[in-house]
C-alpha cells in the first residue's frame, strides 16, 4: 500500500505550499511533485495486476463451484440408478434426488454469491481508492486522470458483470 504513502505525502506538500495572494492557488516544488507522480504512476500497475487477478479468480472459483456441483448431480444420478430394483428404495431414491439436486443447487447459488460478494467487495475498495487517487490528482495530472478513468470503467464492468 506504498501508493496511499506517496499520495499522503503528495496532500502534505500541497498543503505546505504557500498560497497565492487572493486565491485558493499554491506555489510548489515542481521537481518534488513530478517525483511523486512519477512513483505513483509505477505503483498503479501493481493495483491493477491485483485487480485482474481478483477477477480471474473469481472466474476460477465459479468453473470450481460448477464443476463441484455437476459431480453432486451425477453422483445423485448414480445413486437413483443403483436403487431402481426395489419400488421403495425407487420411491426414496426419487425423493433423495430432488433433495440432493436441490441442496447442490443452493450449493453453487451459495457459492456463486459468495464468490461474487468477495469480488464485489475487492472491486468496491479498489473503485474507492481509485477514486481516491482521482480526487486528489484531479488538478494536478490530466495523464494520470486517463489511467484512472479507464480503470474505473473497467472496474464498474467487471462489477457489473457480477451483478
Amino acid at each position: 500500500m506504498e501508493i496511499f504513502t506517496l499520495l499522503e505525502t503528495l496532500e502534505d506538500i500541497l498543503e505546505r505550499s504557500r498560497a497565492v495572494p487572493f486565491s485558493s492557488k499554491g506555489i510548489v516544488d515542481k521537481e518534488e511533485m513530478l517525483e511523486l507522480i512519477k512513483e505513483i504512476r509505477l505503483k498503479l500497475p501493481d493495483e491493477l495486476k491485483q485487480a485482474k487477478w481478483v477477477k480471474e479468480e473469481r472466474v476460477r472459483i465459479l468453473e470450481e463451484a460448477q464443476k463441484e456441483a455437476d459431480d453432486i448431480v451425477k453422483e445423485a444420478e448414480n445413486r437413483i440408478i443403483a436403487m431402481i430394483d426395489e419400488h421403495e428404495i425407487t420411491r426414496k431414491a426419487y425423493e433423495q434426488k430432488a433433495q440432493i439436486i436441490e441442496t447442490a443447487n443452493e450449493m453453487a447459488r451459495e457459492i456463486n454469491r459468495g464468490t461474487k460478494d468477495y469480488a464485489d467487495d475487492i472491486l468496491e475498495t479498489l473503485e474507492g481508492r481509485v477514486k481516491g487517487i482521482e480526487d486528489v490528482l484531479s488538478d494536478t495530472v490530466t495523464e494520470v486522470q486517463v489511467i484512472l478513468d479507464e480503470t474505473l470503467k473497467q472496474i464498474k464492468k467487471d462489477r457489473s458483470e457480477l451483478k
